[in-house]
């Protein structure tokens, strides 16, 4: 298993938009609109929104692990309302100014007080009643109960296995500083592409609970992730 120091680690660019997308269960196209920003007509011509997440390397277009972070809490509002980048930009903007956060999308803070404001401003921006602010709040929580943070830095990330909030398991985890930021199983570590392929070689489950030392269920949920992936 590979690791190393998670310092840096984080923002080192690493995903590819495609693989990105995958890992937050987002469409590549709907990324690329939030990383590297989107063209639009108007009557007196073309105009594009910027990014709302700064991507590491935008000549190579690679999102850093921080991204990711950013791409799966801002995915949390998709859940019931369409996103609209112009609202979003001004609502971070607002509650990083009023609250002197540098990056709201990777703060702590968002399971406090600037996550209730960036969702009251957020809401009021695009016409959402108080029952609907209640809402997005309580999905901005799922979301964030999949990040875990140390030293109020983002230190991993427990993805979806599935598309939807009714699948609480949280067996997989991406980490930068283990297997080089790629999906691994929280027990014992193994890569989930690793598990998935050696299945499809025609190895059991049972098998290869055997050899990694793991319950059938966990080699399940590396193959489920990597299947709904």
């Amino acid at each position: 298993m590979a690791t190393y120091s998670r310092s840096g680690a984080a923002q080192e660019p690493r995903y590819g938009l495609a693989e990105a997308a995958r890992y937050v269960r987002l469409s590549p196209s709907t990324l690329r609109s939030w990383t590297l920003g989107r063209s639009y007509d108007t009557a007196s011509g073309t105009r594009r929104f910027p990014p709302v997440i700064k991507i590491a390397d935008k000549e190579s277009r690679l999102l850093s692990f921080e991204n990711l972070i950013e791409a799966h809490v801002l995915s949390a509002l998709r859940v019931k309302h369409h996103i609209d980048l112009k609202s979003i930009r001004t609502a971070i903007r607002y509650v990083e100014r009023e609250l002197k956060i540098g990056r709201l999308l990777l703060s702590p803070e968002l399971k406090a007080g600037a996550g209730s404001l960036f969702v009251e401003r957020f809401g009021q921006l695009i016409d959402v009643s108080q029952s609907g602010q209640l809402a997005i709040q309580d999905i901005l929580k799922s979301y964030l109960r999949r990040v875990v943070w140390e030293d109020a830095e983002v230190a991993a990330f427990y993805p979806f296995l599935a598309t939807g909030l009714d699948i609480p398991d949280q067996s997989i985890v991406i980490r930068p500083d283990r297997s080089f930021g790629k999906p691994t199983l929280a027990s014992g570590g193994i890569s989930t592409a690793v598990i998935t392929d050696r299945f499809d070689a025609g190895e059991s489950i049972e098998a290869l609970a055997d050899d990694y030392s793991l319950g059938p269920d966990a080699i399940r949920s590396a193959i489920l992730y990597e299947r709904a992936a």
